[in-house]
């Protein structure tokens, strides 16, 4: 087996399935697998299926597919019995003999061409109610009489070329006729040697029908069958069923065995052609898939790498834009305080002159360290002590106002005017802290 194209896991289902299997050519193994997309389990059913005579589970057409019956691209063999003919003597009886081989071959031609063609019409007019029943009811009544057979194929002959052309397995075609002593000789001879039923099972599959049945004559008609008994060996060839092989008349198995042999070698090249082109079309179609799954990959993560470069652009965004509303917001919190304190600064009562009555000093020390002295009169009110604090440049925005000892805090902050100096308990000299609440 060429096992260019295949990976090791194939190759080695390809092992498997020759070893559950028991076929010796690989690349019916190979080709097997690939039209089941790899799946070994699927695969030796459908082996299990056709090697028990059963048409393919997973076979999916109906249609008959065409067969060329072409006498030049056909190999016939032909066993005749009774008394051999005569060789020509003489000029005159080679002529004859010459005349009556040209005449029987172009009225065997001619017949063949009309059987068609009459066939085709009583196709038309009559078409068979149950082929699958033909088949298995010839099937049955074949057992009953010869035991010893290769393995019938049970199911109709479209199924069976469909099967066959899937495979890419040779069809082996045999039209049952129990009038004819040959036939039926046939059948208890060649057809039942254990080295004929070997070689079919194994190179073939095996259909067969009565010729008195529907199914039987409309098959005979399609591919011109008038003599029994006669074997058709079909096969792919350039992307077309045709009939390979025409085996006429009974013979040894021996000799049937080198005649089917010789149809098979002559023709094996057509189909691993068929399977080597199937095989670069699967790894083509493989390729493909690969490649457009790469690509789909490789695209879905251009995209989550621009989504996340958009994610980070935009959080970047987001923060700056909070960060400059912080700072706008910080820098109308200040404009508002600067004209707040000059709203206020127009509100501080002006310092009394020194040695004024009812004046009372206060020292009053920043959180900068900084102290300022300040007299106010005894009446002013804490929200005048407050205005005065907070519209000095170095006060802090956000402050209370304390005493030292003992410690208390002087509410002087709010809309109201508060209470007076002197009702706050406040006397000249005092001191007074100015803490910072935002430190």
């Amino acid at each position: 087996m060429d096992n260019d194209g295949l990976s090791n896991e194939q190759t080695e289902k390809v092992l498997q399935f020759q070893d559950i299997t028991g076929l010796d050519d690989m690349n019916v193994c190979r080709d097997i697998l690939i039209r089941h997309q790899w799946d070994l389990e699927v695969a030796f059913q459908e082996h299990l299926n056709i090697r028990e005579g059963r048409p393919s589970a997973y076979a999916t057409e109906s249609r008959e597919p065409a067969v060329i019956n072409d006498r030049f691209l056909q190999h016939v063999f032909s066993s005749v019995r009774g008394s051999p003919a005569r060789e020509p003597s003489g000029v005159t009886g080679l002529i004859r003999y010459v005349f009556n081989y040209i005449v029987n071959f172009w009225y065997s031609a001619f017949s063949s061409l009309l059987s068609s063609v009459l066939g085709l019409f009583r196709d038309q007019e009559s078409i068979p109610a149950d082929p699958l029943g033909d088949v298995l009811k010839f099937i049955q009544t074949y057992n009953e009489k010869y035991p010893e057979h290769p393995v019938f194929y049970q199911g109709t002959y479209s199924q069976a070329l469909n099967d066959a052309k899937n495979e890419l397995r040779f069809l082996l075609v045999y039209l049952h006729s129990e009038a004819t002593s040959e036939a039926v000789a046939f059948c208890r001879g060649a057809l039942a040697d254990p080295q004929v039923i070997e070689f079919v099972n194994r190179r073939m599959l095996f259909w067969g029908c009565d010729m008195a049945s529907h199914e039987g004559k409309r098959v005979a008609a399609t591919v011109s069958v008038r003599t029994h008994p006669t074997l058709l060996i079909i096969g792919m060839r350039a992307n077309k069923m045709i009939i390979m092989g025409r085996l006429v008349g009974d013979c040894t198995s021996e000799e049937l065995i080198r005649r089917m042999n010789t149809v098979v070698n002559d023709n094996e090249v057509w189909l691993n052609q068929a399977r080597q082109d199937r095989l670069e079309r699967d790894l083509t179609q493989t390729l493909r898939q690969q490649q457009d799954e790469a690509y789909q990959r490789s695209l879905q993560a251009d995209q989550e790498k621009q989504r996340r470069k958009q994610q980070e652009r935009e959080e970047a965004m987001r923060i700056q834009a909070a960060i400059e509303a912080e700072q706008a917001a910080e820098q109308q919190r200040k404009e508002d305080i600067e004209r707040l304190k000059l709203d206020l600064a127009e509100q501080v009562p002006s310092e009394p002159e020194v040695g004024a009555p009812d004046t009372i000093s206060i020292v009053f020390k920043l959180p900068s360290g900084l102290r300022l002295e300040r007299r106010f009169h005894n009446t002013n009110t804490m929200r005048d002590i407050y205005n005065f604090i907070f519209c000095h440049p170095d006060a802090p925005d956000s402050f209370e106002v304390t005493t030292n000892f003992p410690k208390r805090v002087l509410e002087c902050s709010g809309d109201e005017p508060g209470p007076t100096l002197q009702m706050s308990g406040l006397k000249n000299r005092e001191v007074l802290f100015v803490a910072d609440l935002e430190a």
